[in-house]
């Protein structure tokens, strides 16, 4: 499988206009993931981007957007759930390459779902974790959406 994952800083900036440039990429490559199904988020991200949404913003969404997104951007990608086996990879990860649990969560989960891409400007651009290399879509030197 060759999907790519995304990390919950890439959804985020679907709702954050306060930096064109990362809103029209995170635009682009979530528009054309959900039209392809080409593209997949567990359990933590869908949190992450309602608790972000309905919390964080200078003017947090509404029920009914924060719903919208829910069933329009969050389900359709949504694939990866807790388990234990997910737990035990995430601390295996945290062990070895030294990221916090939360990160080593997301890495995990990219792992269980046989990706082979992990979008997220959190962690190292290039960083290879098994068959997962770590993608920055914002990085300047990428100029546009990969």
């Amino acid at each position: 499988m060759s999907d790519d994952f995304f990390d919950s800083n890439v959804l985020v900036y679907l709702f954050d206009e306060t930096d064109p440039r990362k809103f029209h990429i995170a635009r682009q490559l979530i528009d054309r993931a959900i039209e392809a199904g080409s593209a997949i988020i567990s359990f933590q991200v869908v949190q992450e981007v309602l608790s972000l949404l309905t919390n964080k913003f200078a003017t947090p969404a509404s029920p009914d957007r924060a719903h919208d997104v829910l069933e329009n951007v969050l389900v359709p990608l949504w694939r990866v759930m807790p388990s234990q086996n997910l737990y035990d990879r995430a601390l295996a990860v945290q062990s070895r390459y030294q990221h916090g649990f939360y990160d080593s969560l997301i890495v995990a989960a990219a792992l269980e779902a046989g990706c082979t891409r992990l979008l997220s400007e959190d962690l190292q651009d290039g960083q290879r974790i098994e068959r997962l290399t770590i993608v920055d879509p914002f990085a300047s030197s990428r100029g546009a959406a990969p």
